[in-house]
């Protein structure tokens, strides 16, 4: 019998894209649910996710990403979940691509390792520090340390739960996935998504970003000291 996969996408004020991105994923033969966690937004992303096909669950104040995943992964009843953002439009297709490895056992978790950006973003630092942070604690050289797009077997993210609060979430997961011995495999993707620039909204979502994946790294220096994947 085939295993169940099923899609959590958390969203907040996604009305524009998120049709498209519901619709692409359910396009995909090995989906068998898709799971919107609507983050209180202001806009009607809940409806149009609903009309797309997707099961809702709207959380009564917004909570964060960390939260909402942590929301839609109880939720959902797959063998393999896969975790996507919302804007990712008819790209979120490409999520095949990090579910095959998984259900075929050549991977625990799989990372997207997205081309290169369209549009010049920060300076680097923070995918820097997050990049260094897994490094310490695991000896993994990560790529694509700060996205979002993965897919992972069950058992390995309810050992997880619950993810890390806020922007430190994909790094939280590295971490403790690595340390737990899983298998961990960035995989090559053609998905696009909104991308920030050096203007005032992108460098304080930048900032946002740094200030808890510093949280998220102190917490397992915390919890771990320096400690490496065998």
């Amino acid at each position: 019998m085939p295993e169940v996969v099923s899609v959590v996408i958390p969203a907040f004020n996604e009305g524009r894209r998120i049709t498209r991105t519901v619709e692409a994923v359910r396009s995909l033969p090995e989906v068998s649910e898709v799971i919107v966690v609507d983050d209180c937004s202001r806009d009607d992303t809940a409806a149009r996710a609903r009309e797309a096909g997707a099961v809702v669950l709207r959380l009564p104040t917004n909570r964060g990403k960390g939260a909402a995943l942590n929301a839609g992964i109880e939720k959902a009843g797959g063998a393999v979940i896969v975790l996507l953002d919302a804007d990712l439009g008819e790209s979120a297709a490409e999520a095949r691509r990090l579910i095959r490895p998984v259900l075929d056992d050549r991977a625990d978790l799989t990372i997207a390792r997205f081309p290169a950006a369209r549009r010049r973003g920060g300076f680097g630092l923070v995918k820097g520090l997050a990049r260094a942070g897994i490094r310490y604690f695991t000896g993994l050289e990560m790529q694509s340390p700060l996205s979002g797009q993965r897919a992972a077997r069950w058992e390995l993210l309810v050992q997880l739960l619950p993810l890390a609060s806020g922007y430190g979430v994909e790094v939280g997961m590295t971490i403790e996935a690595a340390l737990r011995g899983y298998r961990i495999l960035e995989v090559p993707v053609q998905m696009r998504h909104r991308e920030t620039g050096r203007d005032l909204a992108g460098f304080l979502h930048r900032g946002r970003q740094f200030r808890d994946i510093v949280v998220t790294l102190w917490r397992c220096r915390q919890r771990y000291g320096k400690r490496m994947a065998r």
